[in-house]
């Protein structure tokens, strides 16, 4: 079992994670990390996907097919798999997170910090404003590392997707927060490699023009993966899209917990299981 980490750059479309996100592409290039091209499920929006990602299933099968869909998840997600191994599990996340695996509707004051060993989630920071500083959301998840040491630690900044819906995707402000969120990784990333953890960063979905997403549109869809660590042999494996339903059961792997029944094994170049 290999500690691990996932990031996941809401709203941060594939072709500025290669524009604008200089130290991720850095270790890349010098061949430190794999790089993905991943197709994101539909709808193309934050809940549902967040559901794909960590469960593995579609919204026609796990019912979560929109953003008011607020409910506790009803299929085992890596957390509660995770948790099943006796792994210990922390997120830094959107509260949505937190109602989708911990409980629902959210408490915005019982809720906002969570520690109880018997949730799915045992170790949460929680945020509501989609304002929320990515800084700080970055300092609420290497608390938890530092304090609690999860064998699945999941982080959740919303500065990018908060940034293309008030002014497009193609505007400074959205490719500034992507500099922004790539110079808050360039420090810990280090430390964290450095550490022996696998790391995935993705996102959920991208961002159009308009400012939205939700469509079946390209740049509300293609999203990018970086993942390092020992079990990936670096390289650009972008010939292909890799299914965003892939995500689930590699993160399971990388865990060495078993998939859930609800999970397709999808294969992902320069994975070593």
């Amino acid at each position: 079992m290999a500690k691990t980490i996932v990031l996941v750059l809401d709203g941060l479309r594939y072709d500025v994670m290669l524009s604008s996100m200089g130290y991720l592409n850095h270790l890349v290039e010098k061949s430190q990390a794999a790089l993905y091209k991943v197709k994101s499920e539909l709808p193309s929006l934050s809940r549902p996907l967040y559901e794909v990602l960590l469960t593995g299933t579609p919204s026609y099968i796990n019912g979560i097919t929109a953003n008011h869909v607020v409910r506790l998840s009803r299929f085992p997600s890596v957390f509660h798999l995770a948790r099943q191994q006796g792994l210990t599990t922390a997120a830094a996340a959107y509260h949505w997170v937190s109602e989708l695996y911990n409980s629902a509707p959210f408490d915005y004051v019982a809720d906002r910090i969570q520690h109880d060993e018997s949730k799915p989630i045992q170790h949460g920071m929680f945020y509501y404003e989609d304002s929320y500083p990515d800084s700080h959301l970055i300092g609420d998840a290497e608390y938890l590392r530092r304090t609690h040491d999860p064998d699945f630690l999941y982080i959740h900044p919303m500065n990018i997707d908060d940034a293309g819906h008030k002014f497009t995707s193609d505007s400074a402000r959205y490719r500034g927060q992507a500099l922004h969120m790539d110079g808050l990784l360039a420090v810990l990333l280090p430390v964290w490699m450095e550490q022996g953890y696998q790391i995935l960063v993705t996102s959920d979905h991208g961002m159009n023009e308009d400012g939205h997403h939700g469509g079946t549109g390209d740049a509300e869809r293609d999203v990018g993966l970086i993942a390092i660590g020992d079990r990936f042999t670096p390289g650009v494996y972008t010939d292909s899209y890799l299914p965003q339903l892939a995500i689930a059961p590699l993160i399971c792997s990388l865990l060495d917990i078993p998939v859930s029944s609800h999970m397709s094994d999808i294969p992902v170049t320069g994975f070593r299981k």
